[in-house]
């Protein structure tokens, strides 16, 4: 086993555990906050918008299985691309889009994988999610982590609210 992670920011890390968990070759997929400069930062802080982090999940996973590159790939369908100051319903700069590399290859991966969605045609608006190193990534609170499996109801009203309505206007 060739054990790797990657580490995304789109909107609400909530809706961001479930696409990824459900592959394979996943080992764990992880809520919490990177980006930031408060060390150790609670949810609370995090959402007064004043420590630089934004919800993120960081996969832990097999690259003997399941590429970095297939990760990035399912990143932009579950991601708004076109939008830097939130995700869907979830606005502010704790919720914008970054794919945070650990390695110059993962920033490879990202950068070519962005530019080729930029030239697909598929949006209208430009790409304008960061690619950034990674920082020191806090896992949230306990009640965050498989958002999805302990609240299952919460989570299809936050998915079909915003993620869900942004996949059925995209996917082709």
């Amino acid at each position: 086993m060739k054990e790797e992670t990657a580490i995304f920011a789109g909107g609400c890390f909530w809706c961001m555990v479930h696409p990824f968990d459900q592959q394979p070759g996943i080992i764990s997929v992880i809520s919490g906050y990177t980006g930031g400069h408060v060390p150790n930062p609670t949810y609370e802080q995090v959402c007064s918008e004043t420590t630089g982090h934004t919800e993120a999940v960081k996969i832990t996973f097999d690259a003997d299985v399941i590429s970095y590159k297939d990760l990035v790939e399912i990143y932009w369908t579950v991601a708004d691309p076109t939008d830097a100051t939130g995700q869907f319903q979830d606005r502010g700069d704790s919720y914008r889009p970054v794919i945070f590399y650990a390695n110059d290859e993962q920033k490879d991966i990202a950068e070519k994988s962005k530019a080729a969605l930029a030239e697909s045609g598929e949006f209208d608006e430009p790409i304008v999610t960061k690619i950034q190193p990674a920082k020191e990534f806090y896992v949230a609170e306990d009640y965050h982590q498989d958002f999805y499996k302990k609240n299952p109801l919460r989570y299809e009203m936050e998915e079909k609210g915003g993620r869900a309505a942004f996949l059925e206007k995209h996917q082709k």
